[in-house]
């Protein structure tokens, strides 16, 4: 497996990202993450999805953290500060999940409270699933856990088909469609960074492909298998999706309907926000969280 490594420098004076990195070595893979708020404090684990990184938690970290929590949020594999695999087949679904649970296993966490969008509730609500004694509460926005059982939405398969034959995949300009405010180029510039050229883009490119479409997909069974085990999921489970993401909209409500945990929680759309509402409404998602958190003790 051919590896490649973000140069530091291109990670030079981010805004709103003051943290220290950490860096844990996972198959010959380093993988990165930062933790802000005191060590003892309960945590929070952030997980980003397609193709951002976890920069997309800038605006919430700084929240969570004054409201008594420990912010932990990690690059997966192929994004961020996080080594990048060079060839499209060196990713597939169960390595993500393979990896960030040997990551999560390192960093010895205990009463997690999950935090989760997009491809981060993908790899996340696996680890819930078969993990659970880890977890204590989970909060997914503008993410889900397909088996392929289902037909996705006309703007994934858009999408999908554009991540597969855009010649340079534009980070940048991918994060720009998915919020409904306009990011300043310094913000675009932040989310190009982990990506000196096309070739460290290859886990940004086949991750909407690794995405279970069809009932025999490779990663089906494991998804169903998650579903079953999260129908038996009694701890505190939100849903904050919001209401600008055609992708991802009404995907709420099989967790409403299937987890035990979901039922008198309060359930909450973010208004005036995109796919990426950690950008669009971060400041009131955080808050969101910190109020689930005091509402389940």
């Amino acid at each position: 497996m051919q590896v490649l490594r973000t140069p530091g420098k291109r990670f030079a004076n981010i805004p709103d990202y003051p943290y220290s990195p950490h860096y844990t070595e996972i198959n010959g893979l380093r993988i990165h993450h930062i933790s802000s708020g005191e060590q003892t404090s309960e945590p929070v684990l952030l997980l980003h999805g397609e193709p951002s990184w976890s920069y997309l938690y800038h605006k919430m970290i700084p929240i969570l953290t004054a409201g008594g929590m420990r912010a932990v949020a990690p690059d997966l594999v192929g994004f961020g500060k996080s080594d990048k695999p060079a060839d499209t087949t060196d990713y597939s679904y169960q390595r993500h999940v393979d990896w960030t649970w040997s990551w999560l296993q390192a960093q010895e966490l205990e009463g997690i409270t999950l935090v989760c969008q997009d491809w981060g509730s993908l790899i996340g609500l696996r680890l819930v699933a078969e993990h659970s004694e880890l977890f204590k509460r989970v909060v997914v926005a503008n993410g889900g856990l397909p088996t392929g059982d289902n037909e996705m939405p006309r703007e994934f398969t858009v999408w999908q088909r554009y991540s597969q034959r855009s010649a340079d995949l534009p980070i940048g300009r991918v994060i720009q469609q998915g919020t409904v405010t306009e990011l300043s180029e310094e913000t675009l510039q932040v989310y190009e960074a982990p990506y000196p050229d096309a070739s460290y883009k290859a886990g940004a490119r086949i991750f909407p492909s690794l995405v279970p479409t069809t009932p025999d997909d490779p990663a089906a069974p494991a998804n169903r298998a998650a579903w079953e085990a999260l129908s038996r999921f009694e701890k505190p489970f939100l849903t904050a999706f919001s209401d600008g993401d055609p992708i991802t909209a009404r995907g709420d409500l099989p967790f409403r309907r299937y987890v035990p945990g979901t039922k008198g929680q309060p359930h909450t759309t973010i208004k005036g926000a995109g796919h990426f509402l950690q950008e669009d409404q971060g400041e009131v998602f955080a808050n969101v969280i910190l109020d689930f958190v005091r509402r389940n003790p």
